[in-house]
Protein backbone atom coordinates (compact mmCIF):
# COMPACT_ATOMS: atom_id res chain seq x y z
CA UNK A 1 0.00 0.00 0.00
CA UNK A 2 2.85 2.38 0.98
CA UNK A 3 4.60 1.43 -2.40
CA UNK A 4 1.56 2.45 -3.76
CA UNK A 5 1.34 5.71 -2.32
CA UNK A 6 4.50 6.91 -2.66
CA UNK A 7 4.04 5.80 -6.74
CA UNK A 8 1.30 8.08 -6.97
CA UNK A 9 2.80 11.04 -5.26
CA UNK A 10 5.69 10.43 -7.30
CA UNK A 11 3.99 10.59 -10.59
CA UNK A 12 1.73 13.62 -9.68
CA UNK A 13 4.87 15.52 -8.76
CA UNK A 14 6.14 14.44 -11.89
CA UNK A 15 3.19 15.85 -13.87
CA UNK A 16 3.20 19.29 -12.27
CA UNK A 17 6.97 19.31 -13.06
CA UNK A 18 6.92 18.41 -16.64
CA UNK A 19 4.02 20.51 -17.28
CA UNK A 20 6.42 23.58 -16.05
CA UNK A 21 9.36 22.45 -17.96
CA UNK A 22 6.99 22.45 -20.66
CA UNK A 23 5.51 25.78 -20.03
CA UNK A 24 9.16 27.89 -19.58
CA UNK A 25 10.19 25.68 -23.33
CA UNK A 26 6.89 27.58 -24.30
CA UNK A 27 8.35 31.07 -23.03
CA UNK A 28 11.10 30.90 -24.96
CA UNK A 29 9.55 30.31 -28.57
CA UNK A 30 6.57 33.00 -27.47
CA UNK A 31 9.60 35.73 -27.50
CA UNK A 32 10.05 35.05 -30.77
CA UNK A 33 6.12 37.19 -31.51
CA UNK A 34 7.64 39.73 -29.39
CA UNK A 35 11.25 40.11 -30.99
CA UNK A 36 9.73 39.32 -34.71
CA UNK A 37 6.61 41.99 -34.04
CA UNK A 38 8.88 44.91 -32.81
CA UNK A 39 11.37 44.22 -35.95
CA UNK A 40 8.66 43.80 -38.48
CA UNK A 41 7.56 47.46 -37.04
CA UNK A 42 10.84 48.63 -37.49
CA UNK A 43 11.19 48.03 -40.87
CA UNK A 44 7.79 49.61 -41.94
CA UNK A 45 5.94 46.72 -41.67
CA UNK A 46 2.13 47.01 -40.19
CA UNK A 47 0.87 45.42 -37.76
CA UNK A 48 -2.47 44.12 -39.81
CA UNK A 49 0.07 41.67 -41.43
CA UNK A 50 2.05 40.38 -38.70
CA UNK A 51 -1.63 39.29 -37.43
CA UNK A 52 -3.37 38.11 -39.70
CA UNK A 53 -0.83 36.41 -41.55
CA UNK A 54 0.99 34.73 -38.42
CA UNK A 55 -2.62 32.70 -37.91
CA UNK A 56 -3.55 31.62 -42.11
CA UNK A 57 0.28 30.60 -41.97
CA UNK A 58 -0.41 28.51 -38.82
CA UNK A 59 -3.30 26.46 -40.52
CA UNK A 60 -1.54 24.65 -43.18
CA UNK A 61 1.22 23.25 -40.75
CA UNK A 62 -1.44 22.22 -37.91
CA UNK A 63 -3.99 21.06 -40.57
CA UNK A 64 -1.04 18.15 -41.89
CA UNK A 65 -0.01 17.33 -38.06
CA UNK A 66 -3.75 16.49 -37.10
CA UNK A 67 -4.26 14.48 -40.51
CA UNK A 68 -1.34 12.60 -40.18
CA UNK A 69 -2.60 11.28 -36.53
CA UNK A 70 -6.07 10.84 -38.17
CA UNK A 71 -7.55 13.00 -35.97
CA UNK A 72 -9.74 15.24 -38.25
CA UNK A 73 -12.81 13.37 -37.70
CA UNK A 74 -13.43 13.90 -34.00
CA UNK A 75 -12.28 17.19 -34.35
CA UNK A 76 -14.89 18.34 -36.78
CA UNK A 77 -17.18 16.28 -34.72
CA UNK A 78 -16.86 18.52 -32.15
CA UNK A 79 -16.81 21.95 -33.39
CA UNK A 80 -20.68 20.62 -34.91
CA UNK A 81 -21.61 19.87 -31.63
CA UNK A 82 -21.11 23.38 -30.37
CA UNK A 83 -19.95 25.90 -33.19
CA UNK A 84 -20.76 28.91 -31.61
CA UNK A 85 -18.46 28.45 -28.81
CA UNK A 86 -15.86 27.20 -30.05
CA UNK A 87 -16.19 30.12 -32.61
CA UNK A 88 -16.45 32.21 -29.41
CA UNK A 89 -14.25 31.37 -27.25
CA UNK A 90 -11.36 31.12 -30.30
CA UNK A 91 -11.81 34.68 -30.85
CA UNK A 92 -10.93 35.67 -27.54
CA UNK A 93 -8.22 33.61 -26.94
CA UNK A 94 -6.30 34.37 -30.19
CA UNK A 95 -8.21 37.48 -31.95
CA UNK A 96 -8.40 39.10 -28.87
CA UNK A 97 -5.15 38.64 -27.60
CA UNK A 98 -2.90 38.52 -30.97
CA UNK A 99 -4.81 41.80 -32.23
CA UNK A 100 -3.83 43.80 -29.20
CA UNK A 101 -0.09 42.20 -29.28
CA UNK A 102 0.93 43.11 -32.61
CA UNK A 103 -0.68 46.74 -32.18
CA UNK A 104 1.48 47.28 -29.43
CA UNK A 105 4.49 46.63 -31.49
CA UNK A 106 3.85 49.66 -33.04
CA UNK A 107 4.52 52.22 -30.26
CA UNK A 108 7.14 50.51 -27.98
CA UNK A 109 10.09 47.66 -27.90
CA UNK A 110 9.42 44.22 -27.36
CA UNK A 111 10.86 44.21 -23.78
CA UNK A 112 8.18 46.70 -22.93
CA UNK A 113 5.10 44.75 -24.32
CA UNK A 114 6.66 41.14 -22.90
CA UNK A 115 7.10 42.59 -19.84
CA UNK A 116 3.30 44.23 -19.64
CA UNK A 117 2.33 40.72 -21.10
CA UNK A 118 3.11 39.06 -17.50
CA UNK A 119 0.64 40.70 -15.86
CA UNK A 120 -0.78 37.48 -17.30
CA UNK A 121 0.28 35.31 -14.16
CA UNK A 122 -2.23 37.39 -12.49
CA UNK A 123 -4.89 37.38 -14.53
CA UNK A 124 -4.87 34.14 -15.08
CA UNK A 125 -5.64 33.78 -11.16
CA UNK A 126 -8.23 36.48 -10.81
CA UNK A 127 -10.38 34.61 -13.35
CA UNK A 128 -10.72 31.35 -11.20
CA UNK A 129 -13.66 32.08 -9.68
CA UNK A 130 -15.04 32.27 -13.50
CA UNK A 131 -14.47 28.66 -13.21
CA UNK A 132 -15.35 24.80 -11.30
CA UNK A 133 -13.71 22.79 -9.95
CA UNK A 134 -14.14 18.78 -8.98
CA UNK A 135 -14.02 18.46 -5.14
CA UNK A 136 -14.55 15.12 -3.07
CA UNK A 137 -17.03 14.90 -0.11
CA UNK A 138 -18.04 11.90 1.63
CA UNK A 139 -21.44 11.56 -1.18
CA UNK A 140 -19.41 11.80 -3.96
CA UNK A 141 -17.99 14.34 -6.25
CA UNK A 142 -19.50 17.83 -6.67
CA UNK A 143 -18.50 20.67 -8.44
CA UNK A 144 -17.43 23.91 -6.52
CA UNK A 145 -16.14 27.47 -8.00
CA UNK A 146 -12.71 27.63 -7.75
CA UNK A 147 -10.73 30.25 -5.62
CA UNK A 148 -8.11 32.59 -5.88
CA UNK A 149 -5.31 30.53 -4.49
CA UNK A 150 -3.58 33.24 -2.46
CA UNK A 151 -0.14 31.33 -1.81
CA UNK A 152 -0.11 31.67 -5.86
CA UNK A 153 -1.06 35.46 -5.69
CA UNK A 154 1.99 36.32 -3.61
CA UNK A 155 4.04 34.07 -5.86
CA UNK A 156 2.89 35.69 -8.65
CA UNK A 157 3.03 39.11 -7.25
CA UNK A 158 6.85 38.25 -6.83
CA UNK A 159 7.66 37.58 -10.39
CA UNK A 160 5.82 40.99 -11.28
CA UNK A 161 7.92 42.79 -9.53
CA UNK A 162 11.19 41.11 -11.44
CA UNK A 163 9.15 41.99 -14.21
CA UNK A 164 8.71 45.79 -13.10
CA UNK A 165 12.33 45.65 -12.40
CA UNK A 166 13.68 44.74 -15.69
CA UNK A 167 11.29 47.87 -17.00
CA UNK A 168 12.68 50.33 -15.13
CA UNK A 169 16.43 50.22 -16.82
CA UNK A 170 14.34 51.21 -19.99
CA UNK A 171 11.36 53.12 -19.15
CA UNK A 172 13.12 56.34 -18.32
CA UNK A 173 12.85 57.34 -22.00
CA UNK A 174 9.16 56.62 -22.31
CA UNK A 175 6.71 58.92 -21.61
CA UNK A 176 2.94 58.20 -20.41
CA UNK A 177 1.33 58.98 -24.12
CA UNK A 178 3.72 56.59 -25.54
CA UNK A 179 3.01 53.93 -23.16
CA UNK A 180 -0.55 54.09 -22.83
CA UNK A 181 -1.14 52.47 -26.39
CA UNK A 182 0.97 49.64 -24.82
CA UNK A 183 -0.51 48.86 -21.64
CA UNK A 184 -3.85 48.73 -22.08
CA UNK A 185 -4.02 46.61 -25.50
CA UNK A 186 -1.94 44.54 -23.69
CA UNK A 187 -3.83 44.77 -20.45
CA UNK A 188 -6.76 43.49 -22.53
CA UNK A 189 -4.96 40.57 -24.41
CA UNK A 190 -3.84 38.97 -20.62
CA UNK A 191 -7.44 38.29 -19.62
CA UNK A 192 -8.22 36.90 -23.19
CA UNK A 193 -6.08 34.66 -23.52
CA UNK A 194 -5.87 32.60 -20.35
CA UNK A 195 -9.98 32.87 -20.38
CA UNK A 196 -10.39 31.98 -23.88
CA UNK A 197 -7.92 28.70 -22.99
CA UNK A 198 -9.57 27.65 -20.12
CA UNK A 199 -12.86 28.16 -21.45
CA UNK A 200 -11.70 26.06 -24.71
CA UNK A 201 -10.46 23.44 -22.34
CA UNK A 202 -14.26 23.13 -20.71
CA UNK A 203 -15.64 22.58 -24.10
CA UNK A 204 -13.62 19.75 -24.98
CA UNK A 205 -13.81 18.02 -21.71
CA UNK A 206 -10.72 15.91 -22.29
CA UNK A 207 -12.27 14.84 -26.09
CA UNK A 208 -9.82 16.25 -27.96
CA UNK A 209 -5.59 16.25 -27.94
CA UNK A 210 -3.71 19.13 -27.65
CA UNK A 211 -2.84 19.50 -31.49
CA UNK A 212 -6.60 18.98 -32.51
CA UNK A 213 -7.90 21.87 -29.94
CA UNK A 214 -5.06 24.26 -31.01
CA UNK A 215 -5.86 23.53 -35.14
CA UNK A 216 -9.85 23.87 -34.71
CA UNK A 217 -9.33 27.14 -32.63
CA UNK A 218 -7.19 28.52 -35.46
CA UNK A 219 -9.55 27.02 -37.98
CA UNK A 220 -12.38 29.07 -36.69
CA UNK A 221 -10.87 31.92 -36.03
CA UNK A 222 -9.80 31.87 -39.79
CA UNK A 223 -12.63 34.03 -40.91
CA UNK A 224 -11.45 37.18 -38.25
CA UNK A 225 -8.34 36.77 -39.72
CA UNK A 226 -9.24 36.86 -43.53
CA UNK A 227 -11.32 40.08 -43.02
CA UNK A 228 -8.21 41.75 -41.30
CA UNK A 229 -6.20 41.03 -44.35
CA UNK A 230 -9.25 42.34 -46.39
CA UNK A 231 -8.92 45.29 -44.21
CA UNK A 232 -5.12 45.89 -44.89
CA UNK A 233 -5.31 45.47 -48.79
CA UNK A 234 -7.24 48.33 -48.78
CA UNK A 235 -6.02 50.64 -46.14
CA UNK A 236 -2.24 49.17 -45.29
CA UNK A 237 0.84 48.64 -48.44
CA UNK A 238 1.12 45.28 -49.06
CA UNK A 239 3.57 43.17 -46.78
CA UNK A 240 7.25 43.20 -48.19
CA UNK A 241 9.12 40.12 -48.54
CA UNK A 242 10.75 40.42 -45.03
CA UNK A 243 7.80 40.72 -43.21
CA UNK A 244 6.03 37.65 -44.73
CA UNK A 245 9.47 35.43 -44.08
CA UNK A 246 9.45 37.14 -40.46
CA UNK A 247 5.66 36.45 -39.65
CA UNK A 248 6.11 32.61 -41.11
CA UNK A 249 8.79 32.04 -38.22
CA UNK A 250 6.63 33.51 -35.80
CA UNK A 251 3.43 31.12 -37.17
CA UNK A 252 6.20 28.22 -36.89
CA UNK A 253 7.74 29.37 -33.55
CA UNK A 254 5.33 31.46 -31.63
CA UNK A 255 2.13 30.17 -33.37
CA UNK A 256 3.06 26.54 -33.18
CA UNK A 257 5.45 25.08 -31.27
CA UNK A 258 4.98 27.67 -28.55
CA UNK A 259 0.92 27.30 -28.34
CA UNK A 260 0.95 23.40 -28.79
CA UNK A 261 3.75 23.15 -25.85
CA UNK A 262 1.68 25.66 -23.62
CA UNK A 263 -1.49 24.20 -24.32
CA UNK A 264 -0.49 20.95 -23.68
CA UNK A 265 1.30 21.91 -20.26
CA UNK A 266 -2.32 23.44 -19.22
CA UNK A 267 -4.18 20.35 -20.39
CA UNK A 268 -1.84 18.17 -17.88
CA UNK A 269 -3.06 20.33 -15.11
CA UNK A 270 -6.55 21.55 -15.94
CA UNK A 271 -8.21 19.96 -13.07
CA UNK A 272 -5.97 22.05 -10.36
CA UNK A 273 -5.94 25.47 -10.11
CA UNK A 274 -2.86 26.17 -8.27
CA UNK A 275 -0.78 23.49 -10.69
CA UNK A 276 -2.56 25.89 -13.33
CA UNK A 277 -2.08 29.31 -12.12
CA UNK A 278 2.26 27.53 -11.88
CA UNK A 279 1.97 26.31 -15.15
CA UNK A 280 0.28 30.04 -16.63
CA UNK A 281 3.50 31.81 -14.19
CA UNK A 282 5.96 29.97 -16.60
CA UNK A 283 4.98 32.36 -19.19
CA UNK A 284 7.07 35.67 -17.19
CA UNK A 285 10.16 33.56 -18.99
CA UNK A 286 9.24 35.37 -22.33
CA UNK A 287 10.41 38.21 -20.99
CA UNK A 288 13.63 36.92 -19.93
CA UNK A 289 14.32 35.55 -23.28
CA UNK A 290 12.76 39.00 -25.32
CA UNK A 291 15.62 40.59 -24.07
CA UNK A 292 18.08 38.61 -24.85
CA UNK A 293 16.62 38.23 -27.89
CA UNK A 294 16.44 41.83 -28.82
CA UNK A 295 20.03 42.10 -27.36
CA UNK A 296 21.24 39.81 -29.73
CA UNK A 297 19.35 40.79 -32.90
CA UNK A 298 17.89 44.46 -32.53
CA UNK A 299 20.94 45.51 -30.25
CA UNK A 300 19.63 46.72 -27.01
CA UNK A 301 21.82 47.65 -24.17
CA UNK A 302 23.03 44.71 -21.76
CA UNK A 303 20.77 44.59 -18.63
CA UNK A 304 22.47 45.43 -15.31
CA UNK A 305 21.56 46.75 -11.82
CA UNK A 306 17.74 46.73 -11.13
CA UNK A 307 17.18 44.43 -14.69
CA UNK A 308 19.43 41.58 -12.95
CA UNK A 309 17.94 41.57 -9.94
CA UNK A 310 14.52 41.65 -12.26
CA UNK A 311 15.93 38.38 -14.16
CA UNK A 312 16.53 36.54 -10.35
CA UNK A 313 12.87 37.05 -9.00
CA UNK A 314 11.14 36.03 -12.37
CA UNK A 315 13.38 32.73 -12.60
CA UNK A 316 13.34 32.44 -8.41
CA UNK A 317 9.22 33.08 -8.65
CA UNK A 318 9.00 29.91 -11.45
CA UNK A 319 10.52 27.59 -9.30
CA UNK A 320 8.84 28.54 -6.08
CA UNK A 321 5.51 28.20 -8.37
CA UNK A 322 7.09 25.03 -8.84
CA UNK A 323 7.69 24.13 -5.64
CA UNK A 324 4.11 25.14 -4.25
CA UNK A 325 2.71 22.99 -7.00
CA UNK A 326 4.81 20.18 -6.10
CA UNK A 327 4.17 20.19 -2.20
CA UNK A 328 0.73 20.45 -2.82
CA UNK A 329 0.54 17.27 -5.00
CA UNK A 330 2.70 15.38 -2.33
CA UNK A 331 0.11 16.46 0.12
Amino acid sequence: MFAIANTTKSATGGVILKAILLGVVASFFFAFTFILNRSMELSGGSWVWSASLRYIFMVPFLFVIVMVRGNLQPLFKEIRLQPWSWVAWSFVCFVLFYVPITYAAAYGPGWLIAGTWQIVVVSGLLLSPFFYEKVETPTGFIKQRQKVPIRSLFTSCIILTGVALIQIQHANNLSINSIIPIVIPVLIATFAYPLGNRKMMVICGGRLDTFQRVFGMTLVSLPFWLLLCIYGAIFEEPPAVQQIIQTLIVALTAGVIATVLFFLATDMVKDHPKKLAAVEATQSGAVFFTVIGEMILLSINIPSGYSLVGLMLIVGGIFLHSFISHEKSVK
